[in-house]
């Protein structure tokens, strides 16, 4: 994820996250790497980036968010 710059940024991106219907785990680190969980029946991938998204977190080019 491009934004993960601080522990600061680390705390933001669980925020973003806290609460997201069917997120069951979150990992992340300072590079950027981000590795989550979740119920395929409650949300998907898509709806976890727009949520990562409005927090001012973006996929890194040639990177991908890990399902767990």
């Amino acid at each position: 994820m491009t934004g993960m710059r601080c522990e600061r940024c680390v705390g933001r991106l669980a925020v973003a996250l806290r609460g997201h219907e069917g997120l069951e785990s979150a990992t992340a680190n300072l590079i950027g790497d981000v590795t989550l969980a979740w119920d395929e029946e409650r949300t998907s991938r898509e709806a976890l980036l727009a949520a990562l998204a409005r927090a001012g977190f973006r996929e890194a080019s040639g990177a991908s968010l890990v399902r767990e």
